[in-house]
């Protein structure tokens, strides 16, 4: 595993937006993909050539390590636990897709679980607690594919396939940043979808035994345009942000919002229409719901609840995490971590 310090600190600033990143050194040069904070001090990354990250300083010191066996791995997605205890996701058809379990700090990884299935395509998992977690695939055969835990990991079963949400043509989601799924209190679980003619939201109050699915405004309609990243403030209160991978510095009106739960979507950005974002998330523990949302071109701020947004000067970033005002990190290309603080 190595060590890598900070060799030096450059703080990007707006003057009129409420936050700053500061740059640190992970110690890889790895294309990032997923981040996960635990804590002001613990957080983890994960990248592509089987490459996982991990600070319990705040990111004075990243390690970066390769974890045994799988250097052919793409890990997408993190879900930290603790300074001690995370999980990793990677994507690809069939065996590709895998999930893996540390609780050791990373100086070992139990492989729980290999997707059988060659036309299942693993995207993304989400973690209500530490032993409560839910995966989406690609669609098989008309229906999406997810598989739970509610044991640590030790078991992953897949859903009822009767109950699984169906799909549309050209129907998927998206594995950009680890963030096309997320949860919310102990049975709330969203999923967004592109590909298709219309980027869906599905949604499940019961953990996913049962599904519904509705339409958003955002960009489709082709098979790299889509929902990309969602988040919720709340069981009623949340956000969806996307648009077309292939053109991400072309703006448009890549956010919508909701207030019933993800029943219902209106776009959002009205002051500021977005270029494609990958990421985005609600900062708790700030004044007001104050959003941050990050793509490979550049990232944003809302200070409103997404009705309008304002540009953070800095680079870009594929996925972005967040646990307080003064803890939270965007990860991207070249091993590249930032630490973002949320002005109060």
């Amino acid at each position: 595993m190595k060590t890598l310090k900070i060799l030096g600190v450059a703080l990007i600033l707006c003057a009129a937006a409420p936050a700053q990143w500061t740059t640190q050194q992970s110690g890889t040069t790895v294309r990032f993909r997923g981040v996960s904070a635990v804590s002001a001090s613990v957080a983890w990354a994960s990248g592509s050539g089987g490459t996982f990250a991990r600070t319990t300083d705040g990111g004075a010191t990243w390690h970066s390590s390769v974890v045994a066996g799988a250097s052919q791995l793409d890990f997408r997605d993190v879900q930290g636990v603790d300074a001690k205890t995370a999980y990793l996701l990677s994507i690809g058809p069939g065996e590709a897709s895998k999930i893996f379990k540390t609780t050791d700090g990373g100086t070992n990884w139990i492989l729980q679980f290999t997707n059988r299935n060659p036309k299942a395509f693993f995207d993304a998992f989400a973690f209500w607690d530490a032993r409560s977690g839910i995966a989406v695939s690609d669609p098989v055969d008309g229906k999406f594919v997810l598989i739970k835990t509610t044991d640590g990991g030790t078991t992953w079963n897949e859903l009822p396939r009767e109950n699984l949400p169906a799909s549309i043509d050209g129907d998927g989601a998206f594995a950009a940043s680890g963030t096309c799924i997320t949860v919310q209190g102990k049975d709330n679980v969203w999923f967004g979808s592109g590909g298709g003619t219309v980027a869906r939201v599905f949604r499940s109050t019961d953990g996913g035994a049962s599904w519904k699915a509705a339409p958003t405004p955002i960009k489709a309609g082709n098979a790299s345009s889509g929902i990309f990243s969602l988040a919720f403030k709340d069981a009623l209160n949340g956000v969806v942000v996307g648009g077309d991978y292939r053109k991400e510095k072309e703006p448009g009106y890549n956010v919508a919002t909701t207030t019933d739960g993800g029943a219902t979507w209106v776009l959002g950005a009205a002051s500021h229409p977005l270029e494609f974002r990958s990421a985005v998330a609600y900062v708790p523990g700030t004044r007001g719901p104050i959003m941050v949302a990050v793509g490979p071109s550049g990232s944003d701020y809302s200070t409103d609840n997404g009705a309008s947004w304002r540009s953070l000067t800095g680079p870009g970033f594929h996925a972005f995490s967040v646990v307080g005002a003064n803890a939270g990190w965007g990860v991207g290309e070249n091993g590249g971590i930032a630490r973002c603080s949320i002005g109060k």
